[in-house]
């Protein structure tokens, strides 16, 4: 998933990231002499100087951005000339490039190497921030002269690129309150500036858990653990001063295959427990007190602008555009997805039977022996297939895919030659296979370490776009593999794999874009997850199966009989892996359409799972208490519905490439699915750029096909 909490709002992705040249009608400042704020220089446009990066610098270089962008936006909004689109909106895309540069290194520093004196720092930034923002969007004369543009438009439509940033820019200030009066006006940003806290406050209650609840094994603990993982584990341990120990840290990449494969059950479920009680361990990193505050806070600013409920308010921009189409897709899926859980746990429950465990099966069983299970059925063991997966190799097989599809080359840069913030990080030149042209940078991040936040994500650095002269794209991938002892390789799960194949989807995402203004590489939440939960698929292709997926030791290709039955076995587990998503989908949808009076969040959710029937043996993918995605900002609150969503339109789009004479790699298709999927990122809307790639509406017809489920046709 893309985690970028400081582009929360379209004001910030247009303000505050916009990445062109210095408009000569700006304020005339001085530039301090902080590295920070500095324009990035050296190779390839110019890059950020992630090795000068410090704590101290941080914060002043954030207060001046400010500074200077709130005075690029007085400028334009007090302009003298009557309101055009060059002076106003061409102008607001212009602004905040000092900004945009210390947002880079601010987002690094929170995300990738975060300490308790930069998160001392974030907390005394965040209600800054909050004002920063709203001066821009309770500026009156501002929105006045946006206004003014906005209904030109509606009577002489402009081109389609600046017609569209003129759309999404009007609607922006709308849905923030740009026509409220002044009291209410005052309200608005309060209740911000007290969120702003709040968010901050509850993904680092959430690392904190991360960080502080390790689970140390002896020897005799390692039952059923791979050597690799074994090794990596008296690593960890001994660089947290536990030498001759293991340690099994509070992230998903050391808990999920902990569980999938030790053997020491009491473990299993402290492990889990460590895991799934994050911001719920009553104590003062607890989030539950909180949640219900940011309900209270989120539903009283949305009533402002007359709207019952924040899902009302939130999905009027987004492909579902209310509350009901949402629930709807997911209540439709549901009833599948924990019948099949059911039948998972009976043949879990024969085989815990038939190994005379004498145990009933509880949630930190099921990994464990759903991995028993699918090598009784399908003779296949997980951590064979582990062997093939190597993280190298994985990521040659990414660059085959972007070649075979995008005409990408992605060529290691020299050693140092670009400063990296850690030294895991390695970087690549991307550039067009014919013609040679340079597309930007791609660094990956792969490890996972103290001080950066669990999961995966993408993000930019500098964003494509072409109305002040072209610009080249520097984006990321940043995972949470655990990193092996010395000289050992780096194999992943294929879930791991999948996901690893998603992110890069974003990657590309970035690189493909060809939009003119810095706004329109934003996105609509619900549709911008489906170009790489469509990546993914390329991962079981023939052609990077067979290439790609060696022996880590022999370096012999994967048996054609393991392939099969990784493909005989591509729909199993589906009701774990459906139910336990749906269930924190629909757990933020309902939260944020109940009444927040009074609200005791864990009544709540325990009610609430009871009433949807949430199968005993199995949590949510994401607990409340832990939930980032809604609760550490806005851009997934009442949109984790979204990957599901995005999942119809993927099935969908896959059966066009399966229906397709050269298959996943058929040029007319991959043609195609650059051209209207990828490359207009928010230039159009989503749904007709859909209907232009397939001809016509996605249906959930393909879902259900593709997850293995029952299909009632529609």
């Amino acid at each position: 998933m893309i985690s970028k909490s400081m582009k929360a709002t379209v004001i910030c992705s247009m303000v505050l990231f916009a990445s062109c040249k210095e408009d000569p009608k700006t304020p005339e400042k001085t530039m301090s002499d902080n590295v920070l704020t500095q324009e990035w220089t050296g190779p390839y446009e110019g890059v950020p100087a992630f090795d000068k990066m410090s704590v101290d610098a941080i914060k002043s270089a954030v207060e001046e951005g400010m500074e200077l962008n709130l005075a690029e936006i007085e400028l334009i909004a007090n302009n003298t000339e009557a309101p055009t689109f060059e002076n106003t909106i061409a102008a607001m895309e212009s602004a905040g490039k000092t900004l945009k540069r210390v947002f880079a290194y601010y987002g690094i520093m929170g995300s990738n190497v975060s300490s308790p004196e930069f998160r001392a720092v974030q907390a005394e930034l965040a209600p800054k921030l909050s004002d920063f923002r709203s001066q821009i969007s309770q500026n009156e004369a501002l929105f006045q002269r946006i206004k003014t543009v906005y209904e030109a438009s509606l009577e002489t439509p402009l081109e389609p690129q600046a017609q569209r940033v003129v759309d999404l820019t009007y609607k922006q200030f709308e849905m923030d309150g740009a026509n409220l009066d002044a009291e209410k006006k005052k309200r608005y940003a309060e209740i911000n500036k007290e969120l702003s806290t709040l968010y901050t406050d509850f993904a680092n209650n959430v690392l904190h858990d991360e960080e502080n609840y390790i689970t140390y094994l002896n020897k005799d603990q390692l039952g059923g653990l791979a050597d690799g993982f074994i090794k990596s584990a008296a690593k960890i341990a001994t660089d947290k001063g536990q030498d001759g120990k293991y340690a099994i840290t509070n992230t998903r990449s050391s808990m999920d295959p902990f569980l999938t494969y030790s053997t020491e059950r009491e473990l299993r479920k402290q492990v889990w427990e460590n895991y799934y009680s994050r911001g719920d361990n009553n104590d003062e990193y607890d989030n539950k007190k909180m949640i219900a505050e940011i309900l209270k806070l989120r539903k009283e600013r949305v009533g402002l602008m007359g709207y019952n409920n924040f899902a009302e308010w939130r999905l009027q921009d987004r492909m579902a555009k209310t509350p009901e189409n949402a629930m709807d897709l997911m209540l439709k899926v549901w009833p599948a997805a924990t019948a099949r859980v059911k039948e998972e746990v009976a043949d879990m429950q024969t085989v815990a039977n038939e190994l005379g465990d004498k145990i009933t099966i509880e949630p930190w069983d099921y990994r464990y022996y759903a991995e028993k299970v699918r090598k009784k059925t399908y003779d296949l063991d997980s951590e064979e297939v582990k062997q093939y997966l190597q993280l190298d190799k994985l990521t040659e097989a990414m660059f085959f895919t972007a070649g075979e599809l995008f005409n990408y080359n992605f060529t290691p840069v020299p050693e140092g030659s670009v400063p990296v913030f850690h030294e895991d990080v390695k970087v690549w030149e991307v550039t067009d296979k014919q013609s040679g042209k340079h597309i930007g940078l791609w660094y990956l991040d792969p490890f996972s370490r103290e001080g950066k936040r669990s999961g995966a994500w993408a993000t930019t650095y500098r964003s494509y776009s072409s109305f002040e002269g072209e610009t080249n794209v520097l984006a990321s991938n940043n995972s949470n593999f655990v990193k092996p002892a010395p000289g050992e390789a780096v194999l992943v799960s294929w879930d791991d794999a999948i996901t690893f194949f998603h992110e890069f989807g974003h990657a590309l995402h970035f690189f493909s874009a060809n939009v003119k203004y810095p706004t329109l590489n934003g996105g609509v939440r619900d549709y911008t997850e489906f170009q790489s939960q469509l990546l993914e698929r390329w991962l079981s292709t023939d052609k990077v199966i067979n290439q790609f997926l060696v022996h880590y030791k022999t370096g012999e290709p994967i048996p054609a009989s393991l392939v099969e039955k990784i493909k005989n076995a591509a729909t199993f587990n589906q009701g774990f892996g459906t139910t336990e998503y749906l269930a924190s989908a629909l757990m933020d949808m309902k939260l944020h359409l109940a009444d927040p009076i009074n609200i005791d969040i864990a009544t709540f959710e325990r009610e609430t799972l009871d009433e949807l029937g949430m199968p005993k043996e199995l949590p949510m993918r994401h607990r409340t208490p832990q939930f980032g995605h809604v609760f550490s900002g806005e851009g997934y609150a009442t949109a984790y519905y979204g990957y599901m969503w995005a999942d119809v339109l993927t099935a969908d789009a896959s059966e066009a490439f399966k229906e397709a004479e050269g298959g996943f790699y058929d040029k007319e298709v991959a043609d195609k699915l650059v051209k209207y999927l990828f490359a207009p990122r928010n230039a159009m809307d989503p749904a007709e750029a859909y209907r232009k790639f397939r001809g016509r509406d996605a249906n959930i017809e393909a879902l259900m096909r593709d997850r293995g489920f029952p299909v009632t046709k529609s």
